[in-house]
């Protein structure tokens, strides 16, 4: 298989499991908020094969989703690839300038703070337009839902991303289907398995909390 047609069908298959989790994965949150962990899958792409990548699947995704499950129109679709793309791209292009754990640490978080930034501006400017509310009652609830909202799913993709890289790298290699090289650290990181793990937990019981289930 040749490069430009390997590079295809990788793409082809990051924007098919990338629909189906967001199909299948959805749970809602709060008013009409709702989590799905896509974002996960579209930046191991970037961080795994380059941050065109990501963003070339986010707007693939983003345009089907549109087209089949979304009922926000182009408007929603927009807001979608904007959050992708503050996300899996910050996040990918910091890594791939430092290819390193710690690489990977600070775009992950970078790329969480980012995201809730832009998505509180972004909400502001653009949900009235496309959800029916009044500006005024965006405004109110940017930092009671918007806010924690957003800090909740940037806390769980930046955590699961960081729990499935280093697996899916290596599965990806021992298939001979990727080839690239970067720096080693031998230290065992079992400190941040375990704060990615309690971030993750925490994030899911504030989720429960809020839905009133437990």
């Amino acid at each position: 298989m040749n490069t430009k047609t390997k590079k295809i069908t990788t793409i082809g298959m990051l924007c098919a499991i990338t629909y189906v989790v967001m199909v299948i994965g959805r749970i809602p949150v709060i008013l009409f908020l709702k989590y799905d962990p896509s974002d996960v899958v579209v930046t191991l792409g970037g961080f795994i094969w380059g941050p065109m990548t990501s963003c070339i699947v986010s707007v693939i995704v983003a345009t089907i989703e549109m087209l089949t499950v979304s009922d926000t129109g182009i408007l929603g679709c927009i807001m979608n690839i904007i959050q992708t793309l503050s996300f899996a791209c910050t996040a990918s292009v910091i890594y791939k300038k430092k290819h390193t754990l710690s690489g990977a640490i600070i775009g992950l978080a970078s790329g969480w703070l980012i995201t809730v930034i832009i998505m509180l501006l972004w909400n502001y400017l653009v949900t009235p337009l496309y959800m029916g509310y009044p500006r005024e009652a965006v405004a109110e609830l940017l930092f009671p839902a918007i806010l924690p909202f957003n800090l909740l799913k940037g806390g769980l993709n930046a955590s699961i991303t960081f729990l499935l890289y280093k697996p899916i790298v290596t599965a990806l290699r021992k298939s001979s289907y990727i080839s690239t090289v970067e720096k080693e650290e031998k230290q065992k990181h079992t400190g941040l398995f375990i704060l990615a793990g309690f971030i993750i937990t925490t994030c899911i019981l504030i989720i429960l909390s809020m839905k009133g289930i437990i």
